[in-house]
This record gives structure tokens, C-alpha cells and sequence, in this order.
């Protein structure tokens, strides 16, 4: 395995202090958790990402990213979308997340009824193909997704308004990026595309899922909190475990959907509950995606990326 220059010091790059708030996991990872509601990942559409649920989607930080869904029925109507987007808001929910949008449109549209709600944190992704449709918005943080590329660091340089940029890009290409980074001063998001499997993993797994989370005991470091609604209507634990649906968003609110056992369950869905992971001394240090493990090996409970055990 090739060594990984350890997140901790990986934030100053040769042409200056880089402000990267997460590397290969989202951020949240790192927080403490309480067992309350914590962020909305609300989608909007089927979505136009080059990753689909067809093909697999293999972005360490593809729960926010904007990948490609099937619609399994009707999407929620514009009507039903603001009344989720406001029961969000009286359950003192922090961070919403808007994502797998269709029309750039339509989600400035949502975000700026979030906003006006009084949501604290709102995360409005677009695709860096679609940035010019839009304008900056008082009050609404947007996260400009793009593959890793000089031409595209170059026309995120432009972007002086963004909050931040999510960027895909292999490992090779993270090495690469450290070394020459683009000249952007808002939050990076290092999006790494992982393999489909350990075999061709060419990076240090442990330095890479590294976290400081001090409730991984009690609590999953990335599900904890969480809650995602589908475009249809579905509710799930992650926007990508579409195999794990825990209630209806069309007929269900918020306050009913966190009543849910199936949800709590994979909210404190610790290390210690996964045979493979229970008996490791990084267990808690470890960064756990659930979404990538059961696609890489069909079990919700797999270890498929793990160069210890």
C-alpha cells in the first residue's frame, strides 16, 4: 500500500492554505452525536450525475453528490416538497441538503424558501455545467460539484461566490491535487472514487477513513442524524441505501418517519455491531460508509474495504 499524506496536515498545498473540510467522507463524520435529527438530504429529481444507480455509484462523498436515480413512482409534488422542507424546520433540524436536482431552477426555488424559513444551514448543490443558470442567493450555501480536471479548477477559480466545491477525483489525482490545487479560497469537498473492491485499492485505507468523532461507541459516524427523502417520496437512512426504504415521505411527515425503529437502528449502527470491525482497535477511528460496503459486496454488514482484517 502506498502511504497517504495524513488529512490532519494535508491542507496547505504549494500555492497556499487550502480550506478542506472533508477528505473522502462527508463532513459531519467528525461530529458528535446526540441521537436527534441532525441534516435533511432532500432530492429533487432523478438527477444528471455521471454515477447512477444502475452502473454504481462509488464517490466516498456520493451521498451528497449529484448522481442518477430511477424514479420507482410520481416525484413528490412542489407542494408536498415545502411542507418536508418546513416540518425539517420545527424539528430544530440544523442542515439541509439539496441535491439530485433536474432543474437548477427549481432548486434555487427550495432553497430559497429553506432559507427564508430560517433553516440555518442551507446546502444547495449544483453542477458545475450548470452554474451559469444560477446566482448567488443571500442565505444559501452552494456547493459547485465537478471532476477533477485543470480545465474545471480553472473555471472554479472564477466562481468568487460559491461556499464551496465538491471535487471527484481518484487517488492518483488527490496526490496530484495536493501538489497543485486550485487557487479557490471557499470549502473543498474531496469526493474520492473508490475501486470495486480492496484488490485494487491503491491507497492507505485507515489514514484515508480516519475521523475524530468521540460518539462512534454510541452512535454511526456518518448514518447518525441523518435522514434522506427520495424525489419519489421514499425515506432512508442514506441517499444511497435505495434497498432500505424505513418510510413513505408522501403520506408520512418528519416527526413520524424518526418514530421509525428501522431509522434509529442504523443511527447507532456502531462498529461494534459489524462482525469483522467489532474485535479491531481503529474501530472508532474509522470511518464507516455502509452505502459503499453494500455495494461492493451485497451485505449491509459487509468489510469489503479493509486492508487489516
Amino acid at each position: 500500500m502506498e502511504n497517504v499524506i495524513s488529512t490532519t496536515v494535508s491542507h496547505v498545498g504549494i500555492r497556499g492554505s487550502l480550506n478542506i473540510a472533508a477528505i473522502g467522507k462527508p463532513p459531519w463524520s467528525n461530529y458528535s452525536h446526540s441521537g436527534k435529527l441532525e441534516r435533511l438530504i432532500l432530492q429533487l429529481g432523478q438527477g444528471k450525475g455521471k454515477f447512477s444507480e444502475v452502473t454504481g455509484i462509488p464517490r466516498s462523498l456520493g451521498c451528497i453528490g449529484n448522481n442518477e436515480f430511477i424514479l420507482r413512482r410520481e416525484p413528490l409534488s412542489v407542494e408536498r416538497v415545502k411542507e418536508i422542507v418546513k416540518e425539517f424546520y420545527f424539528t430544530k433540524g440544523r442542515e439541509l441538503y439539496l441535491t439530485n436536482y433536474d432543474s437548477p431552477e427549481y432548486l434555487v426555488r427550495i432553497a430559497r424558501y429553506a432559507a427564508a424559513l430560517g433553516i440555518k444551514e442551507v446546502y444547495a448543490i449544483i453542477r458545475l455545467e450548470d452554474v451559469e443558470k444560477i446566482s448567488p442567493e443571500e442565505d444559501i450555501n452552494f456547493i459547485v460539484e465537478l471532476e477533477y480536471s485543470p480545465e474545471n479548477f480553472k473555471k472554479l477559480e472564477k466562481l468568487k461566490w460559491v461556499y464551496g466545491a465538491l471535487i471527484m477525483m481518484t487517488y492518483r489525482e488527490y496526490q496530484k491535487f495536493l501538489k497543485h490545487p486550485p487557487q479557490f479560497h471557499g470549502e473543498m469537498y474531496i469526493d474520492i472514487l473508490y475501486p470495486g473492491s480492496l484488490r485494487y485499492v491503491n491507497f492507505n485505507l485507515i489514514e484515508m477513513r480516519r475521523i475524530h468523532s468521540p460518539t462512534t461507541d454510541t452512535y454511526h459516524d456518518c448514518l447518525a442524524g441523518t435522514l434522506a427523502i427520495t424525489a419519489d417520496g421514499y425515506a432512508l437512512p442514506c441517499p444511497l441505501l435505495r434497498n432500505f426504504v424505513v418510510g413513505d415521505a408522501k403520506s408520512e411527515s418528519i416527526k413520524q418517519l424518526l418514530r421509525k425503529k428501522r431509522l434509529k437502528n442504523f443511527w447507532k449502527l456502531t462498529k461494534d455491531n459489524i462482525e469483522g470491525c467489532s474485535t479491531c482497535p481503529f474501530k472508532y477511528l474509522c470511518h464507516d460508509c455502509r452505502a459503499l460496503e453494500y455495494q461492493a459486496s451485497g451485505d449491509i454488514f459487509g468489510v469489503e474495504y479493509c486492508n487489516i482484517g
